[in-house]
């Protein structure tokens, strides 16, 4: 189809700005705090009906019970200075054709604050290939967030995030755009660099850095864009797709534009270097042209006699107001995304997937050629703007769209890192110009056009010795709700509890992870397990279920469960269990190592045994849980709110004296909602158990806390869950 081009500058008197604003509030707010991190019940969430790349999940060191280790590897981290008033800049510089100039010296190069010469008291080179130096190791796999934020601080380490901003790029031009950035990955990035991927509606807390680039790839070829389609694909547009275009499209700017100062506020939260941010977009407007203002959004051309008015509002003053207030609501927008930016250190680079276009509206949409120059010339500026304030470029107006992309990885590889303690000492929260000065001839230089200073009041919240963060065990319950990356195929849950000979009793339960609808894969069949400890036998070698299969039997004499349990004894110590994922034929279809800590229950101490869940889906299910003295648990942590859990344990203190036991609910942010009643298992004394419906719970994340005490001493165990509708 072919193409013509407007400008897209504003809307009459700030509609949003002033009365619009209020009908929009509401679903902005619930859109804010998806930005913000707020998930509901699925374990990643990207409202846009575009497939979203699958990112690794944090897991953690897990507590007797937990989901299997994740040891963070011991790695030299760099060393950096630190300091409320200490300021560090990345330096770009290039000659005339582009090429980094590596030969600088210290002497060569002035750093000024606000006007003011600066002592530069430390001055490295950065290169970065993207690959380890022959010697290193291979590098580690992004797991945890430990794995994230300990990779991403390295200095040899290039951090991208790509930003697919679908509401802002035609789909055509989507199509265009995969072939570049999948070339820009698989040439121009390296087997260390970190790359993330995200769309306008993505919840920055679900966006990981990740080194499996073959993932991100097939994410961006399914990338497809949305531009001036206002049809509803998730329950957040619905809310407002019978709003008028131009609302709808004020909306669609502020969501991209809070995503894009997200991301970059988090990424400034993982390192202080340099990273980058590509946005992928045509840029942005909040003016229409009368022929696309439309009454409701969702229902082109229905109610808008404009539609067949060809080159209607071309030379209008009115339209020319209207373009004029929108832009200034517009450029205060930028202002805050470009601040947010420099003050996390976060290039962005603008990338026009539209290459050298000639228009910005279809020729069918009948809009006027002067109009639709200057709205291809004001959204071209949008990202000139974001680029050029933020130290990064604009790749706008050109079809070589993969040399712009390896510019980008040029400015990421050879940078100078200068540091210094400013002389302003600044604790007013204002912004505070940088310049650097070069005393070379013939070179070009690039850096960060400032930093925002600390208030006082931040300043001594920076200084104040730490708060205590929450209970490890709390976190590890937490993250324990998710399925690991290694578990595609199958859940695990480890249980230890004491046994009468005096060591530990082991009980492993596996059950296989549901295919979604319409994916097909391979599914387990059995598990083939391999427990020893230290040195010595191994505790426990075999399949669950064995060959007999009929293994366990479900209480009640209901039909077996998918997956199995196997029950051994283990010294305390440390404890490995090596798996071996096989389908129904016997293939090994993946395999997995966990590491645990087995506990000493002979010691004189307070202590609980892990949690055990068991599911009742209905009246006859929990009867028989109740009836069996040892019915086998479940290992998912995913329920819905129609189940009743029954989480059993047994508590034991020194000298054989009975503790005090206490149940709670908390919510994910640790803080307590209700005490729950723990009773004894009437099949199984000295046992005892909480008693949990889940149907007065709304959707979200809980954890279950059981404490134990006795003569001033106490245990803790969490448990961690998902509640979806």
């Amino acid at each position: 189809m072919a193409r013509r081009s407007n400008e897209s500058v504003g809307m009459v008197g700030g509609l949003l700005r002033r009365g619009g604003l209020t009908m929009a509030a509401c679903l902005l707010g619930g859109l804010a705090l998806a930005a913000a991190g707020h998930r509901p019940s699925a374990a990643f969430l990207f409202p846009s009906a575009t497939p979203q790349p699958p990112q690794p999940r944090p897991t953690s060191q897990p507590s007797p019970g937990g989901e299997g280790p994740a040891r963070p590897d011991t790695q030299e981290q760099p060393v950096f200075r630190t300091g409320i008033n200490y300021v560090r800049v990345d330096i770009i510089v290039t000659d005339r054709q582009g090429r980094p100039v590596t030969d600088l010296k210290p002497e060569e190069i002035e750093v000024f604050e606000d006007g003011k010469l600066q002592a530069i008291d430390s001055f490295r080179l950065i290169e970065v290939t993207g690959h380890p130096k022959p010697g290193e190791s291979a590098p580690r796999p992004i797991r945890t967030d430990y794995d994230e934020e300990s990779e991403a601080g390295r200095e040899d380490v290039r951090v991208f995030v790509i930003l697919l901003d679908d509401y802002h790029v035609r789909r055509g031009a989507s199509m265009v755009v995969r072939e570049p950035l999948v070339n820009f990955i698989r040439t121009q990035l390296g087997p260390l660099d970190l790359v993330g991927l995200m769309y306008p509606l993505t919840p920055v807390g679900d966006v990981r850095l990740t080194r499996d680039h073959d993932a991100v790839i097939r994410a961006i070829e399914r990338f497809e864009g949305r531009k001036f389609d206002y049809r509803p694909r998730n329950e957040f547009e619905d809310r407002y797709s019978m709003y008028p275009a131009e609302v709808v499209e004020r909306i669609r700017n502020q969501v991209s534009l809070s995503a894009l100062k997200a991301i970059a506020t988090r990424l400034g939260g993982l390192r202080e270097g340099r990273k980058a941010v590509i946005l992928v977009s045509e840029g942005f407007s909040n003016y229409l042209p009368p022929q696309l203002r439309d009454p409701v959004a969702e229902l082109p051309g229905l109610g808008n006699p404009y539609r067949r008015a060809p080159g209607l509002g071309d030379g209008s003053l009115a339209e020319d107001r209207a373009q004029f207030f929108s832009n200034v609501d517009l450029q205060s927008d930028l202002r805050e995304v470009y601040n947010a930016a420099n003050r996390a250190n976060t290039a962005i680079y603008a990338l026009d997937p539209r290459g050298l276009a000639p228009f910005e509206y279809d020729i069918n949409e009948g809009v006027g050629s002067r109009i639709d120059r200057q709205a291809l010339n004001a959204t071209m500026d949008t990202l000139r703007t974001l680029a050029d304030e933020t130290d990064g470029r604009a790749i706008v107006n050109r079809n070589d769209l993969e040399g712009g992309l390896r510019q980008i990885v040029r400015d990421s590889s050879f940078y100078y890192l200068v540091g210094y303690n400013s002389t302003q000492a600044p604790s007013d929260g204002k912004f505070h110009e940088i310049k650097v000065r070069v005393k070379r001839p013939g070179v070009q230089v690039r850096a960060r056009k400032g930093y925002w200073a600390l208030t006082a009041e931040e300043t001594a919240r920076a200084l104040a010795p730490p708060k205590p963060g929450p209970d490890p065990a709390f976190t590890r319950a937490l993250a324990a709700v998710e399925v690991p990356s290694r578990a595609e195929l199958v859940r695990t849950w480890i249980g230890l509890a004491p046994a009468e000979s005096g060591r530990a009793r082991v009980t492993f339960v596996w059950e296989p992870v549901p295919v979604p609808p319409g994916e097909r894969r391979e599914t387990a069949g059995r598990v083939s397990l391999v427990a020893a400890g230290g040195g010595g036998p191994a505790y426990f070698r075999g399949t669950v279920p064995d060959a007999a299969g009929a293994g366990e039997g479900a209480p009640g004499g209901a039909a077996p469960p998918k997956g199995g349990r196997a029950v051994f004894e283990a010294d305390p110590g440390r404890l490995q269990v090596r798996l071996a994922i096989e389908d129904a034929e016997g293939r090994v279809i993946g395999s997995d190592l966990l590491d645990l800590e087995v506990p000493d229950f002979t010691a004189p101490q307070v202590a609980l045994t892990t949690l055990e869940v068991h599911r009742a889906r209905n009246a006859l299910e929990l009867r028989a849980i109740n009836a069996a003295g040892d019915p086998m648990p479940v290992a998912t942590r995913e329920f819905r709110r129609t189940d009743r859990l029954i989480v059993r344990f047994a508590a034991a203190a020194p000298g054989g004296a009975e503790p005090g036991v206490q149940a709670r609910l908390l919510n994910r942010g640790g803080q307590p909602m209700t005490d729950l009643p723990v009773q004894p298992v009437p099949a199984s004394p000295g046992r005892l158990q909480v008693d949990l419906p889940l149907a007065s719970l709304p959707t979200g994340e809980y954890v279950l806390e059981v404490s134990a005490s006795a003569a001033g001493a106490e245990a803790r165990q969490f448990l961690g869950f998902r509640v979806v509708s």
